[in-house]
């Protein structure tokens, strides 16, 4: 469900309790292990994290005035998910990411960058965190410069 929110405060006072209480357990990881750069507002209805445009003036997909989009948290109708955008298009990474996940013992729930969670119990932090600090704004710019010349 997108979100008309206009920052991230009011995003999660829209929130039920259960659902407040999860989404912001993963925003503190995140935002506790988010590379320096990265910027947090509401984006595309949920709580993003961005390389901003004073970084990378020329933006997502060419749109000027649409930040590069890094990582995000949503509540959506069934679920909670947890979108890494760095893991979507990098092989090893994403090779990375799933066998630490599944190292937990907890169950893999993932599209190509979302990883659905349905309590905050089902979700490892720890790799969470881990996957959030391992890419820099200028190896993500890199990167997504990258995949857009293909």
């Amino acid at each position: 469900m997108q979100s008309n929110s206009a920052t991230v405060q009011e995003y999660l006072d829209s929130l039920l309790k259960d659902r407040r209480e999860a989404i912001s357990a993963v925003r503190k990881v995140i935002l506790k292990h988010l590379p320096k750069g990265y910027e947090e507002a509401m984006q595309y209805g949920m709580i993003g994290y961005a390389v901003p445009l004073k970084l990378y003036p020329q933006g997502y997909l060419g749109k000027k005035d649409v930040p590069l989009p890094y990582a995000a948290l949503a509540s959506q109708k069934n679920h909670m998910a947890a979108y890494l955008m760095s893991i979507y298009g990098n092989t090893k990474f994403y090779e990375w990411f799933v066998k630490a996940y599944q190292a937990t013992g907890k169950k893999l729930d993932m599209g190509k960058s979302c990883i659905c969670f349905k309590k905050i119990e089902d979700l490892p932090l720890e790799v969470i965190g881990q996957a959030i600090a391992a890419t820099s704004v200028n190896e993500f710019v890199q990167k997504y410069e990258e995949s857009r010349k293909r």
